[in-house]
């Protein structure tokens, strides 16, 4: 068992990239932290070079002020093993999320949280949609007037972001948004004022989300303009072009659908919580 260094990051990224669909989040994680995004994570493998389990686990020699939570991610090909390195690779004496991980996984997460005696709970179930070739996005049509006024956010916008955020609207939602903003790729449509009223962000795990328009400005097709224009330049700058939608989320599900993004049906991932 090891962490791995900055060359091992690289490999262990072109490895994972053999696994999509169901390895996009712990490879998103790892493509933001091999260019240098910021970051309070350290990489964990059971063995090296070939690894059945791959985590990412809060590094203890990193602080930083823009954390958001403290949180865990990993994929897994071997249940066993991966019931190993959660029982002794993971610090469960605090609060933390583990999220995007693959439903199959839960009873072995249920099963050692009993173990180490700590409550947990699922947050969320999610359908994860992803774009495999750039020339599948079906695109909408965009006037000229339309397109004058599609942009990016900067830090004058953090607040409104946050605040219609269902995540957020506290100061660590706050602090995350900043964070994003500053350092991962952005979309937004102003109005003639030049304000935004729709946006999309990238996560730190490079998954598309935080699709929101202001409710009067609903029903002009924001959405697809701003899904359009983000995969568009993920993909032109080489990130991976995916999203997590929550199960019951029909709407944002179709949307993404009918643009051309696909999904493993078998696969479900959820988000869980544990010492809360």
């Amino acid at each position: 068992m090891k962490v791995l260094n900055k060359d091992e990051l690289q490999i262990a990224e072109g490895v994972l990239l053999k696994h999509f669909p169901r390895s996009y989040k712990v490879y998103g994680f790892l493509y933001g932290v091999n260019r240098n995004k910021p970051s309070t994570l350290e990489v964990f493998v059971d063995s090296w070079p070939e690894f059945k389990v791959i985590l990412l686990r809060q590094d203890p020699k990193k602080k930083h002020p823009q954390d958001f939570m403290k949180k865990v991610s990993f994929y897994s090909t071997d249940e066993e093993v991966l019931r190993k390195v959660l029982r002794e690779e993971v610090d469960w004496s605090t609060y933390f999320i583990i999220g995007g991980f693959d439903i199959s996984h839960a009873d072995t997460l249920k099963a050692v949280s009993s173990e180490k005696k700590v409550k947990n709970r699922d947050l969320t179930l999610v359908r994860l949609l992803y774009l495999p070739d750039i020339s599948h996005l079906l695109a909408p049509d965009v006037d000229s007037q339309l397109e004058s006024r599609i942009s990016s956010l900067n830090f004058s916008h953090v607040d409104i972001v946050n605040k219609t955020w269902k995540f957020g609207g506290d100061e660590k939602g706050y602090r995350n948004i900043k964070n994003l903003i500053s350092n991962f790729p952005t979309c937004c449509i102003m109005d003639t004022q030049g304000e935004p009223v729709a946006w999309i962000l990238v996560y730190d795990y490079c998954a598309m989300g935080i699709l929101y328009t202001l409710p009067e400005h609903r029903g002009k097709g924001y959405a697809k303009v701003l899904i359009s224009n983000m995969t568009k330049k993920l993909h032109a700058e080489g990130y991976p072009v995916y999203c997590f939608i929550e199960e019951d989320n029909m709407v944002s599900y179709k949307l993404f659908q009918n643009m051309g993004f696909t999904e493993d049906a078998s696969y479900r991932a959820a988000w869980f919580e544990f010492n809360f």
